[in-house]
């Protein structure tokens, strides 16, 4: 239970949205409160989760509970970015992230912004599609970033190479060529001297 507390506590969080609503019942309406939360140790895991309670810091303490259980770990770059571009979609909304060049930081928004620095993620391109709801929009960019992988792992799985999969021309060591070049030339001379030498000596006999 203390390693799981201190872990706990390396984590932050944040409060996207505090709703007040309602369920109508047979007595009439009963009010209540939604939080949405967002948990992360800006090292690749992050987590979202929703909480509902009369009063608003019983709310934000489920939220926190929930998104500490809903954490996944996704794959960074050495630039704190996305390995490739992606798009996700949940119920109405859709999200498209890009990865950007180092110095550009969060290029991002609302819900899809509170996730990402969370994440870790420090360079990025975010674009919100058709629904603004910070829910929808939350767990739309939590699915994208669980479906990320890396270029070696997709490689592994579909038993291909990283050229091959990427459609790049294989390096080739230049110096190596070089040296093979060199060697081939050293090899020319010393056989054009050898046949200079026979040629004298045979002349000679001649005269």
């Amino acid at each position: 239970m203390k390693g799981l507390q201190k872990k706990e506590k390396k984590h932050k969080h944040k409060v996207i949205e505090i709703r007040r609503v309602c369920k109508v019942g047979k007595g009439g309406k009963t009010l209540r409160f939604r939080a949405l939360v967002v948990v992360g140790n800006q090292k690749g895991i992050v987590g979202i989760g929703v909480g509902k309670a009369n009063q608003v810091l019983n709310a934000i303490k489920k939220g926190q509970y929930r998104a500490i259980q809903n954490r996944i770990r996704i794959p960074l770059t050495r630039t704190k970015t996305i390995p490739h571009q992606i798009k996700s979609s949940y119920g109405a909304s859709l999200i498209l992230l890009r990865p950007a060049a180092p110095g550009s930081g969060v290029i991002a928004g609302g819900a899809i912004r509170a996730v990402l620095e969370l994440a870790g993620i420090r360079n990025i391109l975010a674009k919100q599609i058709n629904s603004k709801n910070k829910v929808n929009t939350a767990k739309a960019t939590l699915s994208a970033l669980q479906s990320l992988r890396y270029l070696t792992v997709t490689a592994k799985l579909r038993k291909l190479s990283i050229e091959r999969l990427t459609n790049r021309r294989p390096k080739v060591n230049r110096s190596n060529d070089n040296k093979s070049n060199k060697a081939i030339l050293i090899i020319n001379k010393s056989s054009e001297s050898k046949k200079k030498i026979i040629k004298k000596k045979f002349k000679k006999k001649l005269s």
